[in-house]
C-alpha cells in the first residue's frame, strides 16, 4: 500500500511538471531577421515559422489611418523622406519599403493573421491608443475574434494610460528599457497590466523573481542569440521577443 502511494505522488509530482506554462516565441515584427520588419510578408513568415504571438508597431498617419511601421521617419526603410505621422494613406502608400513591399494598415495585419495567434500591437506613436481599441472592438464585435487574441504594449506609458481608460480588460504590457526594470512596477499595477517587458541585457534572476512576485509575466526583448535565449530560460521568463524565431524552438 505505502509502494502505490509512493507511485501515485511520484506520479501527480511529475504530471505537474509536466503542466509548466509555455515559453511563448514572439516573432518580433512579424520575422524581421528573416524578411523587412512589419511588412505582411514579414508577418506570413512568422506564421511559416510557428510563432506563438507576433509583435508589430503602429502609428496614427495624417489622414486618421492606424498603419505598420515602427520609425518616426521612413528613411531607414522607404525611397521617401520626412515623418510618417505627416503622411495621408494615399502619399504613404506610394512609398516602396525595401524588398519591394508597402507599409500596411493594421487591419490587413490582423486580416493575415486571421486568430492563428495572438497580436501584440506596440503602440509607437501619440493618438494611437483609442483607434487601435476601436479596431480591436470591431473584430471582436464583428469577425470572431476574442479580447485575449491581442495585447498591448507601448515605451508611451501615457498612451497605455489612454488604452486602460478607452478599455478596462485588454491585455497590457508595460514596455520598459530603464537600467532597472523594476521601475515599471508601480505603472504595471496601476494599470493592472499582465506583464512587463524589459531590455533582456538589464534583466537578471533577482530581478525577474522582482517581477513575478509583483503578480507579472515576463517577456524581454529582443532576444536572437544562443547564450541570450538560454540565460532567458533559465531565469525562467514567460516568452521572448525574437528576430528569429527558429531559433528558440
Amino acid at each position: 500500500m505505502k509502494e502505490l502511494l509512493f507511485v501515485l505522488i511520484l506520479t501527480t509530482t511529475f504530471s505537474c511538471m509536466q503542466k509548466e506554462e509555455k515559453f511563448l516565441v514572439i516573432g518580433h515584427r512579424g520575422a524581421m531577421g528573416h524578411e523587412t520588419e512589419n511588412t505582411i510578408t514579414s508577418i506570413k513568415k512568422a506564421l511559416v515559422l510557428n510563432v506563438d504571438m507576433i509583435e508589430i508597431d503602429v502609428f496614427k498617419i495624417s489622414s486618421g489611418e492606424i498603419v505598420v511601421f515602427h520609425d518616426d521617419t521612413v528613411e531607414r526603410l522607404t525611397n521617401g523622406i520626412g515623418n510618417i505621422e505627416d503622411y495621408s494613406f494615399e502619399e504613404l502608400n506610394k512609398l516602396v519599403v525595401t524588398g519591394n513591399h508597402k507599409i500596411p494598415l493594421l487591419t490587413e495585419v490582423i486580416d493575415v493573421i486571421d486568430r492563428r495567434v495572438p497580436l501584440n500591437i506596440e503602440l509607437k506613436g501619440a493618438g494611437t491608443a483609442k483607434d487601435v481599441n476601436a479596431i480591436i472592438r470591431k473584430y471582436i464585435e464583428e469577425k470572431g475574434w476574442k479580447l485575449n487574441d491581442f495585447l498591448i504594449s507601448s515605451f508611451n506609458w501615457d498612451e497605455l494610460k489612454v488604452m486602460r481608460k478607452a478599455n478596462n480588460k485588454i491585455g497590457i504590457a508595460v514596455l520598459i528599457e530603464d537600467e532597472n526594470p523594476l521601475n515599471a512596477i508601480p505603472l504595471a499595477k496601476e494599470l493592472h497590466a499582465v506583464a512587463i517587458n524589459p531590455d533582456y541585457e538589464k534583466l537578471n534572476l533577482e530581478i525577474a523573481n522582482t517581477i513575478r512576485e509583483a503578480g507579472f509575466k515576463i517577456f524581454p526583448w529582443t532576444v536572437n542569440e544562443p547564450q541570450a535565449i538560454l540565460k532567458m530560460k533559465r531565469i525562467a521568463v514567460d516568452g521572448v521577443f525574437t528576430n528569429y524565431p527558429e531559433r528558440i524552438k
